[in-house]
């Protein structure tokens, strides 16, 4: 094994320099303008975690697994994510370069481990952009009074509507950066108002008897049978209960995924001016606002209505609106929703892209997808996460695979965090724009409540989860680890021609 300038290489395992990424990043071919500022970055941050889930995940969990106290358990999540979002600030202001979390595990793990995490992004974000899209393709369809946004050919269903706002957005994407954080401001700015004026109207509504008892007693519940049940039932036969201080735990880790998303923040910080200081105010500034607004409308949701009224699968912020005899509010809601997930869907192309940017950058997928155009954004790659994204959102039923988001991105979380660790021992004469507050505690902790989170997903999802990464490793081992950019750098670490 050798060390040169802060690379080392031992078999898969070399790592590629903080130093040499930042280099990386003045290739006039792969070059990306600077465009962005911190206020562009929380923007994107509220833009990716404000979506759907305010308007439907709020009421289902309370109605069936928390009660009154599932603003209680937004807040237990909240904490959970801002562990992760810590370490993210610390990373993103020390390495302020494309790829998030492929990145970061490049600088500490080495290459194949950034691999792994590289290939488990592309599954979260472009499967996530996917089921996304057709969320809102749904809700357009209630939008345009109850019509059909989607048409059979032949005996394939084609979702048109998915389609087009994925390929709009690509489109955006392609044009600028600074450009899709403007849009992204614009409708951002809509989905907070009808939020606000949720909240502000729900208030007048609010009867103090539905808080009691805020946390419900404790009642059996159905964690599934086989492949469907969570991997901590599985292995140790605990059956399922809501409800009480379990539901409350088990409401966390349901709601924790409303916050899915503020890691696309750190995947811009090479697009950003003053990235140190702007990129962990983005992510941590977007945590904030978002956390209140969610703690805001499910304390307002269940105050309106008995939690017992929210019970079943299709109960929704309109559902409490219209057992107060407010119909219209549906309406007003569902442009929110449509709005909101408008800018998930633009977020989330736009991490994907910039992941898979630094990928080929690296030489890991084919560096052709690595140029950018005279705009300053990776043109290439963008095309291509658009019309995957589009073929996926348009003409494959995704169901259950939405939980394939979610343990993808706990994953990162967990590398990420444990990344930290690993560079604060490493290379402890690094530059950071900020620190993480009593390293190792709170990546250890970040990791404990990401771990926990994973096991309470199916067992299905984890076999599905293996399999990709498989898939990864054979990609790895055929294409990847020939072609890598370091593997070919000579031993003096001086760049190849």
């Amino acid at each position: 094994m050798t060390q040169v300038g802060g690379t080392r290489r031992s078999g898969l395992f070399r790592t590629k320099s903080v130093e040499q990424s930042i280099r990386d990043t003045d290739e006039p071919d792969s070059k990306l303008r600077k465009d962005l500022t911190a206020w562009d970055l929380i923007v994107f941050g509220v833009a990716v975690v404000i979506g759907a889930g305010i308007f439907t995940l709020t009421a289902r969990t309370a109605g069936n697994v928390a009660g009154p106290s599932v603003s209680l358990a937004f807040v237990f999540a909240a904490i959970a994510c801002a562990l992760a979002a810590l370490c993210y600030a610390e990373f993103a202001s020390t390495v302020p370069v494309a790829g998030s979390a492929y990145t970061y595990s490049f600088a500490t793990f080495g290459e194949f481990v950034a691999w792994i995490i590289g290939w488990d992004l592309i599954l979260e974000f472009a499967l996530a952009a996917a089921v996304v899209a057709k969320g809102w393709s749904l809700y357009l369809g209630e939008v345009m009074g109850g019509l059909s946004s989607s048409f059979m050919l032949g005996s394939v269903k084609v979702d048109w509507g998915a389609m087009l706002i994925t390929l709009v957005i690509g489109v955006l994407i392609a044009t600028g950066t600074k450009l899709s954080s403007r849009v992204s401001l614009v409708i951002t700015s809509i989905k907070i108002a009808v939020v606000v004026f949720v909240v502000v109207l729900g208030a007048f509504y609010i009867k103090t008897e539905n808080y009691s008892p805020f946390i419900p007693p404790s009642e059996s519940g159905d964690t599934g049978e086989g492949l469907h049940q969570s991997l901590f039932s599985f292995v140790t036969g605990a059956g399922g209960s809501t409800f009480g201080w379990y539901g409350l735990l088990a409401a966390a880790s349901l709601v924790f995924f409303a916050f899915i998303g503020f890691d696309v923040v750190a995947t811009t910080a090479e697009e950003t001016r003053n990235p140190q200081k702007a990129v962990p105010i983005g992510i941590l500034g977007s945590l904030a606002i978002v956390t209140v607004l969610y703690v805001a409308v499910s304390f307002v949701l269940t105050g309106m209505v008995n939690y017992t009224e929210l019970a079943g699968d299709e109960s929704t912020l309109a559902t409490a609106f219209a057992l107060n005899g407010m119909d219209w509010a549906k309406n007003l809601i569902s442009i929110g929703a449509l709005a909101g997930l408008t800018t998930v869907v633009m977020v989330l192309m736009l991490g994907q892209t910039r992941v898979l940017f630094a990928m080929a950058r690296d030489g890991l997928m084919p560096r052709r997808l690595s140029h950018t155009g005279r705009r300053g954004t990776p043109v290439r790659t963008t095309v291509l996460v658009t019309v995957v994204v589009a073929i996926l959102a348009g003409f494959i039923p995704l169901g259950t695979l939405e939980e394939m988001v979610n343990i993808g991105t706990l994953f990162a979380f967990v590398l990420v965090s444990l990344g930290v660790i690993v560079l604060r021992r490493t290379r402890p004469d690094l530059e950071r724009g900020f620190r993480v507050p009593l390293v190792p505690l709170v990546p250890i902790l970040a990791v404990i409540a990401c771990l926990w989170l994973m096991i309470n997903l199916s067992v299905e999802t984890w076999l599905r989860f293996v399999v990709w990464m498989a898939i990864g490793v054979v990609i790895y081992f055929a294409y990847s680890r020939h072609h890598s950019v370091l593997r070919k750098q000579p031993v003096d670490g001086t760049p190849s021609p």
